[in-house]
């Protein structure tokens, strides 16, 4: 299925580019053509769902300001994780971001631009937990639960260590699958082991960050499909000047990001 998704990404670079070339983009009323990011919306504080149903988070707002210092509109798309590289193989939209990890495996299939944020995978317990695994190896023998396809996943099942591992598409349910009695731990991304363990205040004082499955963290960048390197060439140099002008820091601040 891998070897499929990087045939279909050859194919859509050659369309895409030339919908670019020939400027058959649809534009907006202020004459700018739009690229259209998607995101999945459950990884707060990167992508998340507000109280109004309004798609936030300090990668959608930085998606956002990129208008302010290239010539496109960019506009984000909320869609489910488990189809998201299918969607940009498939031409559904120009690019994704959604706190997706660079991997070899990866970047042999898309393009990435400048890293926006570096994070490691979290081991997430309940407060009350007798047990504190610090590292992978401490998860032997234990069922852990993860986001179906996500890095904390993967990084699991190519562990080689016996591990009962439970997927799920949104990792809500493997915490409350956790707190039931259900799972001995979560691994998943750390910002978002900060939004549950930190500032979620329905889970204040019942889960603590107890380790790391990972000694070295992941590079988190937007990705587009491959052929597309003069917007991926865009991109960095916004985010260039995102840093230079101040919104970087303030997006940061804004969502308690390091």
């Amino acid at each position: 299925m891998k070897k499929m998704v990087i045939t279909l990404m050859v194919l859509l670079s050659l369309t895409t580019a030339g919908l670019f070339a020939n400027g058959s983009k649809e534009k907006n009323s202020n004459g700018k053509e739009t690229i259209t990011m998607a995101t999945n919306a459950e990884w707060p504080p990167l992508e998340y769902v507000d109280d109004d149903g309004n798609v936030i988070g300090y990668e959608v707002e930085l998606t956002e300001a990129l208008a302010t210092v290239t010539d496109y509109n960019w506009e984000v798309v909320n869609v489910a994780w488990d189809g998201i590289f299918a969607g940009l193989s498939n031409g559904a939209y120009d690019g994704i971001a959604s706190g997706v990890s660079v991997t070899e495996e990866r970047k042999a299939a898309m393009l990435f631009c400048d890293p926006i944020l570096v994070q490691i995978q979290s081991i997430i317990i309940p407060a009350d937990s007798k047990d504190s695994p610090k590292n992978i190896n401490d998860l032997e023998g234990k069922t852990v639960g993860v986001l179906i396809g996500a890095i904390g996943d993967l990084l699991l099942q190519d562990s080689g260590l016996d591990i009962e591992i439970k997927s799920y598409d949104n990792i809500a349910y493997g915490i409350e699958d956790m707190l039931n009695g259900n799972l001995d731990a979560v691994v998943v991304d750390s910002l978002i082991a900060g939004e549950y363990v930190i500032s979620n205040d329905a889970y204040k004082g019942k889960l603590v960050e107890s380790g790391f499955a990972q000694e070295v963290g992941e590079p988190i960048a937007m990705c587009f499909p491959k052929g597309e390197e003069d917007k991926v060439a865009m991109v960095n140099q916004a985010l260039k000047d995102l840093e230079e002008n101040g919104t970087i820091a303030e997006l940061k601040a804004k969502y308690g990001i390091l």
